[in-house]
């Protein structure tokens, strides 16, 4: 039988635990709701793109072996810029494929011509700008850089990325992906990189959630009538 002074402690320590982790617990409870009731190809923006693009078929490329590259070839991916092929070589270098010149970035129009083919027609451009470095929180991040941003009219804020180093459309973003990137945030509670579930803060708030969860069992034990009643039975037949 827990004593009076034991139980009272308990309770304590189950409404101050219950204080300090309310509030994310809350936002594991609704950032779960959100994630179970969204779309996930919406949240990556598939409605916004054109899915029925096909890359162009080119003719007349060199061999990439007669390319300048004094340490081989490991990598090798072709590119569609502006109606002309390149091959992204060894995921550093951009070479012509019709003549084998290096092509160090892409131009503006290049990236708004890459845009086009992924992006619905329909969509209007309201915004270019060229961005070289972001921060951890940045909505592009652990992409490649430098890049070009293009912002489209509308109320989702919708911004496409494409990369000015492999000419390659990187992602987009929009309104929903960036409620649930925080939701994500949250709910990881990793509030730097967003995807490390092995944070200090998330284990610790997750050990003593457990022990609230836990203290609330013990505390139903100890207080129910029904346990008491029980108890008080099989005192009676012993």
């Amino acid at each position: 039988m827990v004593n009076r002074h034991t139980a009272k402690w308990i309770r304590k320590s189950h409404r101050y635990l219950g204080i300090f982790l309310g509030l994310q617990f809350l936002m594991w409870t609704i950032s779960g709701i959100y994630f179970s009731w969204t779309d996930i190809d919406a949240i990556h923006g598939d409605h916004f793109k054109n899915m029925e693009h096909q890359p162009q078929a080119f003719t007349g490329l060199i061999a990439p072996s007669a390319l300048k590259l004094e340490n081989g070839i490991n990598s090798i991916e072709i590119r569609d810029i502006n109606n002309v092929p390149y091959y992204w070589v060894n995921q550093n270098q951009l070479f012509n494929a019709l003549d084998g010149k290096v092509k160090s970035s892409i131009t503006k129009d290049e990236a708004l011509y890459i845009a086009g083919n992924r992006i619905k027609k329909e969509l209007q451009v309201n915004d270019v700008a060229f961005i070289e470095k972001v921060d951890t929180h940045h909505e592009y991040r652990e992409k490649l850089l430098p890049a070009y941003v293009i912002s489209y009219e509308g109320h989702e804020n919708l911004k496409a990325y494409v990369s000015a180093v492999d000419g390659k459309f990187q992602t987009v973003r929009h309104r929903d992906w960036r409620i649930f990137d925080f939701l994500w945030m949250t709910h990881t509670m990793d509030y730097e990189g967003r995807d490390d579930f092995n944070t200090t803060v998330l284990r610790a708030f997750s050990l003593l959630g457990l022990i609230t969860v836990l203290s609330g069992f013990l505390l139903w034990y100890i207080s129910s009538p029904s346990i008491l009643k029980f108890k008080k039975r099989l005192k009676r037949n012993q």
